[in-house]
């Protein structure tokens, strides 16, 4: 059933929570400041939920502001652009912006200080395309939840579905950071206009606006620009909903349940009950991305703490290291390296992380630089022993038992972690803010998700590895049957075609298809033969002729030669010339249709050619002979001469 909030609906509570001590003021009392370009940018290639997109830049190549500096790959991950223009002096490994202090692949860009812009394509009317081209144009512009998660919006508005009520996030409940309360009291018109296109995509039929009630100028510029709006008559408003102050009540569970009381299922999303959440420096960016066609480039941050001469707010260009932003706020980074040393922690005294290095850079999700005094925010003290005081239990936002999650981890129990709900710590914090003996159990809850996210990787290595096994035995056994049914259905055809041919020939059967064939062929081949017949016969018997005259004259060529008392061999030559000619006449006068004559013709032609043979043996034989003789003489000569 769709609840229907207005201003002065019920407001409901969750359990836990605390009220730390705000400290907002310091960073709250001017505007945002926009500092001059950085010496260098360095912008890591992952600043958001999902992997990091292929390279499409080169070092040395020139870029321009808003440029594509990746491209996504096939998981439908975000591209990085380049926040402003300049030089690309290096592809590297730099120090990331998390808690483990490890480097990463990242672009470094020397700015031209001319800040020049890619051609940008805003949407004109996103009534006038499709729901996926804006979609797509949201992802190609980079834009991702700027609230801590950075899960692309693109995504998560396409993954909802039957939305009753989309809810813009302004309720900023750490201690110290008020990005977004100027961000709401200087672009709220913009943030206005962001949501209602976030609205319009995810079909939500209520749009509502939470703040809490320490931020009232934000509350005021809010409802000065619905009250601009030219909305439609019949649509709803925009509600601008003030809830009570207390930590977390920012967290997307906790806020949905002080809004609508309802909860959101175990392992569950919001969209699983109609509701929708986005911050409101999202629904910013989203205004910028469609209405103006640019990219994610800059994120509004907050720099404070009672090391800073000067904090504030700040629009920091992606890529900026923190250490400029420190020195433009009155920090000397030589402080952090003496005596006990100053802290500079990334993020809220909450939920942020001290870091180890100046140089990381503001991403997507960097919201606040805080470097407290030692006054201000005492260093951690070392962890003692457990006293069982209960405190971390009770003030647990998501109701979980935070000393017996700590166990489980120091023991690598996943499964009983899993059992005990880890995946519902938020790591607000707020367990090790009221623990007495100074455990910092939140690292021991990241530590732990940290080696569960490990071990499902792995386990779904292996499991893709034993599916594609299991599929390539499957592959290789099923072409085995299919080559056995094969030669099956073959020798089962070559042994019907033998039945066959066996059965045509005891019973006679002359409609044999083999038979018929070949009866068929021969009998084409004697009606060509009787119908050329003649005409070869006559082109065979002028060849068989012309071998004839040429053998004649060879043999009397050899006669001639021979000793001249042998005239019977002489003769008998001539005979055979004669013969031959005899016969080439009679050949050539025949009738074309006279088959008797022809065949003796032919046969004449062949006694010739076989005296003709005979001869030519006896007049080689009779040769030899006589050269034989010729040898013997003279040896007997030579003989008698000795």
């Amino acid at each position: 059933m769709a609840i229907n909030i207005s201003a002065n609906s019920k407001l409901w509570s969750f359990p836990g929570g605390i009220h730390p001590p705000e400290r907002k003021a310091p960073a709250n009392l001017k505007n945002i400041q926009r500092f001059p370009l950085p010496p260098a940018v360095f912008i890591p290639l992952r600043q958001h939920v999902g992997e990091p997109g292929e390279l499409c830049v080169a070092q040395g190549d020139y870029v321009q502001k808003g440029q594509p500096l990746t491209i996504p790959g096939v998981d439908n991950g975000l591209p990085i652009h380049a926040s402003t223009s300049g030089t690309i002096t290096g592809i590297l490994e730099h120090p990331l912006n998390h808690p483990s202090g490890l480097t990463g692949p990242t672009i470094c860009i020397q700015p031209d200080g001319k800040d020049a812009w890619y051609p940008r394509q805003p949407i004109a009317d996103i009534d006038t395309i499709s729901q996926r081209e804006v979609l797509q144009h949201l992802q190609a512009m980079g834009i991702a939840g700027l609230g801590g998660a950075g899960f692309p919006t693109a995504r998560k508005v396409a993954g909802a579905r039957n939305i009753d009520m989309l809810i813009i996030n302004g309720v900023e409940c750490e201690p110290y950071i008020v990005s977004d309360d100027r961000l709401m009291r200087e672009h709220a018109d913009e943030i206005l206009a962001g949501s209602l296109l976030l609205q319009k995509l995810t079909s939500a039929k209520q749009l509502v606006i939470a703040i809490e009630d320490n931020k009232p100028e934000a509350a005021a510029a809010f409802m000065q620009a619905i009250s601009d709006l030219q909305t439609d008559t019949n649509s709803a408003n925009p509600v601008v909903k003030v809830v009570p102050t207390r930590y977390p009540s920012g967290g997307e569970k906790q806020l949905i349940q002080v809004l609508t009381g309802k909860q959101v299922p175990v392992r569950g999303l919001p969209a699983d009950i109609g509701i929708l959440m986005q911050n409101v420096a999202t629904a910013f960016a989203v205004s910028r991305a469609i209405n103006h066609g640019e990219p994610l480039l800059e994120r509004v941050v907050t720099i404070t703490g009672e090391a800073l001469q000067q904090p504030g707010t700040a629009w920091a260009l992606l890529g900026t290291p923190i250490e400029y932003l420190l020195q433009q706020s009155g920090f000397k980074a030589e402080e952090i390296k003496a005596e006990n040393k100053q802290r500079v922690i990334m993020g809220g005294p909450m939920m942020g992380f001290t870091v180890t290095n100046l140089q990381i850079p503001v991403i997507k999700t960097t919201n606040c630089i805080l470097a407290p005094s030692q006054q201000e925010l005492a260093p951690a003290q070392a962890e003692m022993a457990c006293i069982r005081c209960g405190a971390c239990e009770i003030a647990c936002p998501a109701s979980l038992l935070p000393q017996q999650l700590q166990w489980l981890a120091k023991a690598k129990d996943y499964d009983g972690l899993k059992q005990h709900h880890l995946g519902d710590c938020i790591e607000c914090g707020i367990c090790a803010y009221v623990c007495p003996s100074q455990i910092p159990l939140v690292q021991y809850y990241r530590q732990a998700k940290a080696e569960i996210r490990e071990q499902a990787i792995e386990h779904q290595k292996s499991e893709i590895a034993r599916q594609r096994f299991e599929a390539r035995q499957a592959r290789l056994e099923r072409e085995k049957e299919e080559r056995l049914a094969k030669h099956e259905k073959a020798a089962e055809a070559r042994k019907a075609a033998q039945e066959a041919r066996k059965n045509a020939a005891a019973a006679g059967d002359e409609q044999d298809p083999v038979k018929a064939a070949l009866a068929r062929v021969k009998a084409k081949k004697a009606l060509q033969e009787s119908e050329g017949g003649t005409a070869k016969t006559e082109q065979k018997d002028a060849v068989a002729a012309a071998v004839a005259r040429a053998k004649a004259k060879k043999a009397e060529r050899e006669a001639s030669e021979a000793p001249a008392n042998d005239k019977k061999d002489a003769v008998a030559a001539a005979v055979a010339r004669a013969k031959a000619k005899k016969a080439e006449r009679e050949a050539s006068e025949a009738p074309a249709n006279d088959k008797k004559d022809a065949v003796a013709a032919a046969v004449a032609r062949a006694k010739a050619k076989k005296a003709e043979r005979e001869q030519l043996a006896k007049l080689e034989a009779e040769h030899k002979n006589d050269i034989e003789n010729t040898q013997d003489a003279t040896n007997h000569k030579g003989d008698d001469n000795s």
